[in-house]
């Protein structure tokens, strides 16, 4: 079978196509003929700076979708020509997506509801499960959401034209938020209100502090963050009594100043969030959520939901990999 591998931390050029026997499936687990594999910005940062283990050739991409075309020992017969979604397939493992077929644990291949396009399976994985880590983090809030699970609460997403961001849109309206978003452009606009935002404030053309409180009189009891660094002033400014900050990227820079007396003062919580390293619970509590999300057809995907697919073969994963690490709007694809 075909695969993209690299064994030596660097730009897209250490990836190369190479040859490799089909894997067969251990105890426990599935083999998955893969059918698109999603590129995250996590994918390029690990090839860039995570060293493999000597003479690991490792493959890339956590997410992905396919049909499950053979199981190992434990695992139901059944399960053969289901349609899944993947989630970590390259966690701590040599076997990401960018190849034909990949064996991972049975629970990281979820079943993907017959009107769900494989193309929508390969978007969710770590966008949709940060989003959902970070809608979780609020106050008082549920550790999986549903329908109702956050009403009466008002979430702010920033950058709702992102994959996360889109993500954070549609689970917060599934499950009953009014949702605000911050755009930098009317064409990032346009993909946030497809998303299902109830309100869209382009930060650039529009004070967003003064919007926002209009908006939300009585402050957002929530903002899933994609700039901490360079939002802190404005959710400062538009969080209520007792709201959270789930920050999730660091591309507005490595290092956060926490005010300390406003955020003392008005019991505001900072917090991260990496899907990677979170509790267990809380990711199964995450696939859980979507797959229900996806099944209610509230989680969707492609550029009537927002967020625009970008296709590229496995001959091309270099170049998918830069036009994520240089800012694609939409969700980058790998179609194999």
């Amino acid at each position: 079978m075909k695969a993209i591998v690299y064994e030596r931390s660097g730009g897209s050029e250490v990836l190369s196509l190479t040859e490799r026997p089909v894997p067969e499936p251990g105890p426990g687990e599935v083999r998955v003929r893969v059918a698109f594999s999603g590129v995250n910005p996590t994918d390029w940062k690990s090839r860039a700076n995570a060293q493999p283990a000597t003479g690991v050739r490792q493959v890339p991409n956590q997410d992905g979708s396919g049909v499950v075309d053979a199981v190992g020992a434990g695992v139901d017969a059944a399960r053969v020509g289901e349609r899944v979604w993947i989630w970590e397939a390259a966690w701590q493992r040599a076997d990401g997506t960018a190849q034909e077929y990949v064996v991972l644990p049975a629970r990281q291949a979820v079943p993907l509801p017959e009107h769900a396009s494989l193309e929508l399976g390969a978007s969710l994985g770590i966008p949709a499960m940060t989003a959902h880590r970070a809608l979780t983090l609020a106050e008082d809030s549920p550790g999986r959401l549903a329908p109702g699970a956050l009403a009466g609460r008002t979430v702010l997403v920033a950058g709702g034209a992102g994959a996360v961001g889109n993500a954070a849109i549609q689970l917060g309206r599934w499950a009953g938020a009014t949702v605000l978003t911050t755009v930098s452009s009317a064409e990032k606009a346009k993909l946030a209100q497809a998303a299902g935002a109830h309100h869209v404030v382009d930060y650039r053309a529009q004070d967003a502090a003064s919007v926002i409180r209009e908006l939300a009189p009585q402050g957002v009891d929530l903002v899933v963050e994609v700039a901490p660094t360079a939002n802190v002033a404005l959710d400062l400014a538009v969080l209520a009594t007792g709201g959270t900050v789930a920050f999730y990227a660091d591309g507005s820079g490595p290092e956060l100043t926490v005010p300390v007396r406003d955020s003392m003062a008005r019991n505001l919580r900072w917090l991260g969030v990496l899907v990677y390293t979170i509790p267990d619970a809380a990711k199964l509590a995450a696939v859980a959520a979507i797959t229900a999300a996806v099944a209610d057809g509230a989680l969707r995907s492609g550029a009537d939901a927002g967020l625009p697919w970008h296709r590229y073969p496995l001959t091309r994963t270099a170049e998918a990999h830069d036009a994520v690490e240089g800012g694609a709007v939409g969700k980058v694809l790998i179609e194999l």
